[in-house]
């Protein structure tokens, strides 16, 4: 990649002149975005992220008339390479992503094209509508980008493809020439537009009339054809002469959309899902043709592979759990939206005796075992519609050197000839010394097929090659399309002559020159493309190469250079599940600011492009890396909700390691790492040490020469910290535990560890609160040290931990604490940092106190003499509890107190994460994170509401931004104790 350190060109003068939108000319942000969902990179010369339309399209013109090429850029999901070039990349994603217009009546819209489909669907929810192409990527990718690929869907059984639901399309052509693209008649008598708008028109309908026999001969009867450009929409045999067709699927080839009126439809009322299980998988895809006669919405497949990965994927374990019966080797997922309840039953027992009449049964043997498992809760069918969805990162959470890689993956063939089809493919995977996994719309015959292979490995990529070219000749032998959902891009244009012929090839170019006859919008996509097997172009080149550098947390797990480092962060597939907008805990940096910068796909591209060298000596502590990880929380929401389980929390320990190795620490660093070391002492003196929260100059210089933001009030230390004079209070006979008294509580909010304490005595626990064995300062997880890279300290404070705890689990002792990211070190870094059998037990039996204690309820060892409550909780839940399925059980133990109302809330990071939200360059998006849900939920609720939120950071963001005093579930449950005393 070309040093980013020389001046900035004309080009890059010229449109920051002229672009109020972020104008990206560096290496890092240039390498961010030469990457999408597919195996290629191709750097960019730069990227632009305009704020307007009307700057989107300088964007083009300077750039135009600078020689040089324009890619838009949606969501950046494609599989193919469409949306990576070595121009300037116009990123609709951030700021052009607005509802233009809505005519429920008529039910359409018009959208910019930067618009992301749930966020659309979301809107039109109300309206009682949505836009149904609903493709697995919905949380992230833009109908700009959707109507760029001709996208499909899983329910295109019933609502057709992105053509058959887009009206008409707002465009400029590469010279600026801006048009509507829509409904035409053939003589273009009444057609108001531009004259060079009008010529292209005539001549597209008369290369249409032209050709119209040899479409009709060449093009796959499917409807699942999405390859090339679509020439059929121009022929006399269509009632509707509809340009905006020729521009869905082309790729940014042809024109700048700028607004795309779309179909609406109904949203589904009543729906219920057949899992239909199947011994055999030649057997499930044989069967698809019979079961798409009962007229489902939908068919997908899941299959053997696709279920044993989301098994060890802890989101996925418990839909598996309530909708897969025994060892499947697939199910089909068959889908009824009938006009009512009543009529989708009916559906199902259809399909139940449709299952029979094909000879399945569940006592049958393998080949014919099969049968249906019926959903009718909502709740499961989206849990089970959210694993078919994230079926491409489900496969590529391999954690093996080879990944299951998309180049024949969207093949469509008729329905009868499925099962010969994926029976004939596995043969040739065999072949070539691979195998595949399949999952996705069997209704259509378009399969989602990923050979695993290795694209490091000359070998591997020249089999690429020939199993591409042999099922490509299989696809054309059924009469299939090679090109059935995610468009060409690179990897499948070079087989079009193959495909289509050479005199529509031919067309095909003609088409690209008559629009865009100076090669300016993404050229080698569609028409003149390189080879697919270009290793030059490929995410990995021949001379990829990481360094073994030292790292200081285990990655053993993963493979590669660095002790396995190097594959943890290539875990990454740029699918972009984290760019999702709502639902969940991940990313909120990138729900604060839509910058590619601060989402986990992001950061990860910059680390490996780091690590690999490609963004020059020293990458890896370099100023650039910090700024990339600046507003990373730590959340550790990626850890679970990135299907491919990229652990960006992790890695960023491993970078703030090689900074502080490099560059020293920071007074803050210091501050905030070393709080465990000093905060006895502070206590001491806490009206002296307090004094910076009352007097605004001592928080103005702490900010000049900490960074900590004078707009922040910092916890207050206080003299009455939490210490106890026993080792163990409670019944000498009653059930062991121990008592984790973390920092933060015992410092700061003592009443949380009393609260605790309470309960579990009243529980009848014996509750041991022991003494470091060293016999010095109390004990600390090393959380604080971790977060500053330190982690040779942090490793001295978990030592001293270990020793302490564990004579207690060695006997199976329960360790319980309060502060979720402080016990939940114990299940995580301590195990990165040790993994000898001590750690491992201590990890095992380390426990939230409501994780305990709703475990103690479901055994019915739990007596808590609870007493009402009346009134509201409501309850935000702390980032590192969701990671690890640690929040449910705080929902559960509340509910225990009787006449306690529990609401949660729907909230991602509350953005303090410790000490993030302190800090002076960081305040501004602390806010803005807390402002998403947790904050405006907050101001609603009424006084008499108690708010709940374990962390301590989420208890001051709450009181800092909405001012409003949250409290530990500890101290509810200590609450119902006491008025169950008080009242006998």
């Amino acid at each position: 990649m070309p040093n980013a350190k020389a001046g900035p060109s004309r080009l890059e003068q010229k449109l920051r002149a002229e672009i109020t939108g972020n104008v990206f000319f560096d290496r890092f942000n240039r390498g961010r975005y030469a990457t999408d969902a597919s195996f290629y990179q191709v750097i960019p010369a730069g990227v632009v992220v305009p704020r307007t339309m009307d700057e989107a399209l300088r964007a083009l013109a300077i750039a135009r008339d600078d020689g040089r090429i324009v890619t838009p850029r949606g969501g950046g999901t494609s599989q193919c390479g469409q949306t990576v070039n070595a121009g300037i990349v116009v990123d609709f994603s951030k700021h052009l992503n607005r509802i233009v217009s809505l005519d429920v009546e008529a039910r359409t819209c018009v959208v910019e094209p930067g618009i992301v489909l749930d966020d659309l669907n979301r809107q039109l929810r109300k309206h009682g509508l949505w836009f149904p192409v609903d493709v697995s990527t919905a949380s992230r990718a833009t109908i700009g980008g959707m109507a760029g690929n001709n996208s499909c869907g899983g329910r295109s059984l019933r609502y057709g493809t992105m053509r058959d639901n887009t009206i008409a399309i707002d465009a400029a052509l590469a010279d600026g020439t801006l048009a509507h693209f829509g409904e035409v008649p053939r003589d273009l008598g009444d057609v108001s537009a531009p004259d060079g708008a009008r010529a292209l028109f005539r001549d597209m309908l008369a290369l249409g009339e032209r050709e119209a026999a040899e479409i009709a001969d060449k093009f796959p009867k499917v409807q699942r054809r999405v390859g090339g450009y679509n020439l059929d929409a121009l022929t006399p045999r269509n009632a509707a002469n509809n340009m905006a067709h020729l521009l869905v699927g082309s790729e940014g080839t042809l024109a700048f959309s700028t607004r795309i009126e779309l179909k609406l439809w109904p949203l589904i009322r009543t729906k219920v899902l057949g899992v239909c299980h199947f011994g055999s998988f030649y057997q499930a895809m044989d069967a698809a043709q019979h079961l798409v006669k009962l007229k489902p919405i939908a068919v997908e497949l899941v299959d053997r592979t696709m279920i044993g990965l989301g098994r060890d994927i802890a989101m996925f374990q418990p839909v598996i759990a309530a909708a897969v019966r025994g060892d499947p080797d697939a199910i089909l997922v068959v889908e009824f939206a009938e006009e009512t309840a009543d009529d989708n039953l009916a559906k199902l027992k259809q399909l139940s005796e449709l299952m029979g009449d094909l000879g399945f049964s569940w006592s049958n043997e393998i080949s014919k075992w099969g049968g249906v498992v019926e959903i009718s809760d909502p709740a499961l069918q989206t849990a089970v519609a959210d694993f078919r969805a994230a079926g491409l990162n489900v496969m590529m959470s391999m954690k093996e050197a080879g990944k299951p890689v998309s180049f024949v993956e969207d093949c469509a063939v008729p329905l009868p000839h499925l099962a010969d089809y994926t029976a004939r493919l596995n043969e040739v995977f065999a072949r070539h010394g691979t195998r595949g996994t399949m999952y996705a719309h069997a209704s259509e015959g378009c399969l989602h097929v990923r050979p695993v292979l290795n694209l490091k490995l000359e070998k591997d990529v020249k089999a690429m090659r020939a199993i591409a070219e042999e099922a490509f000749a299989m696809v054309r032998e059924y009469k299939g399309s090679h090109s059935g959902e995610h468009g060409d891009g690179i990897v499948r244009s070079e087989f079009h002559e193959q495909m289509f012929g050479s005199r529509i090839l031919a067309d095909f170019k003609e088409v690209k020159r008559r629009f865009d006859p100076a090669n300016v919008l993404n050229p080698g996509r569609i028409v003149d493309p390189p080879r697919m097997d270009d290793r030059s172009l490929f995410r990995y080149p021949p001379d990829y190469r990481v360094d073994d550098i030292k790292t200081v947390l285990d990655w053993s797990a993963y493979p590669g250079a660095a002790g396995g480092f190097q594959g943890a962060v290539e875990m990454c597939n740029n699918n972009g599940a984290c760019r999702k907008l709502d639902g969940g805990v991940m990313c909120p940096s990138y729900r604060a600011t839509r910058d590619e910068k601060d989402v986990t796909r992001g950061r990860a591209n910059t680390l490996r492009l780091a690590i690999s060298g490609q963004l020059g000596p020293g990458a890896l502590s370099s100023d650039e890396m910090m700024e990339t990880l600046k507003l990373c929380v730590s959340c550790k929401a990626c850890r679970r909700e990135c299907p491919t389980g990229v652990d960006m929390a992790k890695m960023k320990i491993e970078v703030l390691a090689a900074r502080a190795t490099t560059h020293g620490l920071t007074l803050r660093d210091r501050l905030v790492a070393y709080l465990p070391r000093y905060a006895d002492m502070a206590a001491r003196f806490a009206p002296l040490v307090n004094l910076r929260n009352h007097v605004a100059p001592l928080r103005a210089l702490m900010e000049r020469v900490a960074g900590i933001s004078a707009r922040r009030k910092l916890p207050a230390f206080r003299s009455d910290t939490f210490r106890v004079d026993a080792d163990a209070f409670g019944p000498a006979d009653g059930r062991e535990v121990v008592l984790f008294g973390d920092t933060f509580n015992r410092v700061y909010e003592r009443e949380n560890l009393d609260a605790a304490l309470r309960v579990l005595i009243a529980g009848g626990y014996r509750v041991h609160v022991p003494k470091p064995t060293d016999g010095g300062r109390p004990l600390c997880c090393g959380r604080t040290f971790l977060s500053a890279g330190l982690v040779g300290e942090a490793k001295s404070e978990l030592q001293r931990l270990v020793e302490t705890y564990a004579p207690f689990a060695s006997r199976g002792v329960p360790i319980i604490g309060l502060e979720p990211s402080c016990l939940l070190t114990l299940r995580d870094e301590l195990l990165s940092l040790r993994n000898d059998a001590t750690a491992k037990t201590i990890s095992a039996h380390a426990l939230l106190l409501e994780e305990f204690l709703a475990r103690e309820a479901e055994s019915g060892r739990l007596a808590l003499p609870l007493a009402p409550l009346p009134g509201k909780a409501l309850l935000h839940g702390h980032c590192h509890q969701k990671s690890f399925a640690a929040f449910k059980p705080v929902e559960q133990v509340l509910r225990l107190i009787p006449e306690l109302e529990v609401e949660t809330i729907e909230s991602s990071c509350c953005g303090m994460a410790g000490a993030f939200g302190y800090g002076a360059e960081t305040y501004e998006v602390s806010l803005q994170m807390a402002e998403a849900s947790l904050l405006p939920a907050v101001r609603k609720a009424d006084a008499a509401t108690f708010i709940v939120a374990d962390g301590t950071s989420c208890r001051h963001q709450i009181q800092d931004g909405a001012n409003r005093g949250a409290v530990h579930a500890a101290q509810l449950l200590a609450m119902s104790l006491e008025r169950g005393r008080a009242s006998t």
